[in-house]
């Protein structure tokens, strides 16, 4: 059995998504961003880094992994499913994990602090980091032309880029008149796999769109 240790945030969606895609047992622990409970000492012998998700895996002596991509290939090597064994294929799904880790969710993460959270409108500040996703947005719109996936069959490089781009409205990024992009999601969506995994730990409210509940929401974005 294995136990995820996780809130609704897209980086904890990832790993949701991921064990609901390949049906692998688990059990879902809430960890309450809100009152620090990452950041307390039972939680920092599984990650350091204090940080949702991570992972035990009892079926493996107890084994810890903490960090969302990690989580993903290990889980894909486990099930021996949403990510190649070939050499090419596997590069290129890594790559496309990579992107999400290295840019996506960084450039969304810190959107969502300026044009939600921070006390002061730094207007610089929200359309540096909206420009940027936006950016990014449009190098999967060309990743995706004339292809359903980012890279050949449907992996672990899709859950981990989805995850993030579908908050991109509480970003304040626009997706307008990506289609291969719209497409893609809309694909993701539609999966049963993918929609029990954004309800791990629990199915947000719609209040948590609001700008009037700022705390609710502020779960979107922590890890």
């Amino acid at each position: 059995m294995i136990d995820l240790y996780t809130a609704p945030t897209p980086n904890g969606w990832k790993a949701s998504v991921t064990l609901e895609e390949l049906e692998i047992p688990y059990e879902s622990k809430f960890v309450n961003l809100s009152k620090d409970e990452q950041k307390q000492e039972w939680f920092l012998e599984i990650n350091p880094n204090g940080r949702i998700p991570a992972m035990v895996d009892h079926d493996a002596g107890d084994l810890r992994v903490f960090e969302s991509g990690a989580i993903m290939i290990y889980l894909a090597e486990k099930a021996g499913r949403l990510l190649p064994t070939d050499a090419a294929g596997r590069a290129e799904v890594l790559s496309w994990l990579m992107f999400q880790m290295g840019g996506i969710g960084p450039m969304m993460g810190q959107a969502n602090v300026f044009y939600r959270y921070f006390p002061e409108k730094l207007q610089p500040a929200i359309d540096r980091y909206q420009n940027e996703s936006r950016r990014l947005f449009e190098v999967l719109e060309h990743g995706l032309r004339d292809k359903e996936w980012l890279a050949g069959d449907y992996s672990i490089a899709d859950i981990a880029n989805w995850c993030w781009v579908r908050t991109h409205e509480w970003s304040g990024v626009s997706i307008e008149g990506l289609e291969n992009l719209q497409g893609w999601m809309q694909r993701i969506r539609a999966r049963p796999g993918s929609d029990r995994g954004v309800k791990v730990p629990f199915e947000l409210p719609k209040a948590a769109q609001q700008e009037n509940v700022v705390e609710t929401a502020k779960t979107i974005v922590q890890r």
